[in-house]
């Protein structure tokens, strides 16, 4: 199902997070980007202002496996100039514990044994983003302290695991959801009898009211109307 990729089509007003762990995709844009998503790989694209891109595959048979996250940008940084990252594996650190814990860090930073933090390769975005791709072996418990005020959300890969002082059962395709409040929310994921691996990620609640269309993410009606106006004229 998907030999026809997604042709070029336009995006404004967010980011998209794009994770592979299977296949390999192929990155274009209007603005002369270009990109080769491998297994292991992210590609960090700023929309903004405006931008249209292609995301096409470079196999026609194989699992093709991974996720794409959709990050709100604010009302102040809507309209700043479109960006792209292009991340290799190698460029992501991955931090092993003691208790056989296995985090790989995109965005944000993972403390290890020795407690200092190690930070991935994409950081300084407006909503201060965490994205962290953690394995727990069997029947081990996963502690972490998200930002203060984050959101969180857990996204099952493999196995099964239970997340948060109610235990609630987490299957892979599944996602809970943790809201943070002043004080900082601990996060506790424990394996069941097989390992667990999932996806941990936070960002800063922008509380702002949210209009979308399609591919565009802005916070009114008439902005969505000029993004509109603006892809067809051309401008972005």
């Amino acid at each position: 199902d998907y030999i026809g990729g997604f042709p070029p089509h336009p995006h404004r007003g967010f980011e998209t997070v794009t994770y592979m762990l299977a296949g390999r995709m192929r990155h274009g844009d209007n603005k002369g980007n270009r990109g080769d998503l491998a297994p292991g790989s992210v590609q960090w694209m700023t929309a903004a202002r405006g931008i249209v891109h292609e995301e096409m595959p470079q196999q026609e048979q194989g699992l093709m496996w991974g996720f794409q996250l959709w990050v709100n940008l604010p009302a102040a940084h809507k309209m700043d100039d479109p960006a792209y990252q292009d991340i290799a594996p190698e460029r992501i650190p991955e931090v092993r514990r003691a208790d056989g814990v296995r985090a790989r860090v995109v965005a944000g930073s993972f403390a290890g044994d020795d407690g200092r933090p190690v930070q991935g390769p994409v950081h300084a975005r407006p909503t201060e983003p965490v994205y962290l791709d953690i394995t727990v072996p069997a029947g081990q418990v996963f502690d972490w302290t998200a930002p203060p005020g984050h959101t969180v959300l857990v996204h099952g890969i493999e196995g099964e695991c239970s997340v948060g002082v109610d235990a609630a059962a987490l299957r892979p395709h599944r996602m809970a959801i943790l809201r943070g409040g002043e004080d900082a929310s601990v996060l506790r994921v424990q394996a069941a009898s097989t390992p667990a691996r999932f996806l941990v990620i936070a960002g800063k609640p922008l509380h702002e009211p949210v209009a979308h269309y399609g591919p565009f993410v802005m916070n009114t009606r008439e902005e969505l109307m000029q993004a509109v106006q603006d892809y067809q004229a051309g401008r972005f």
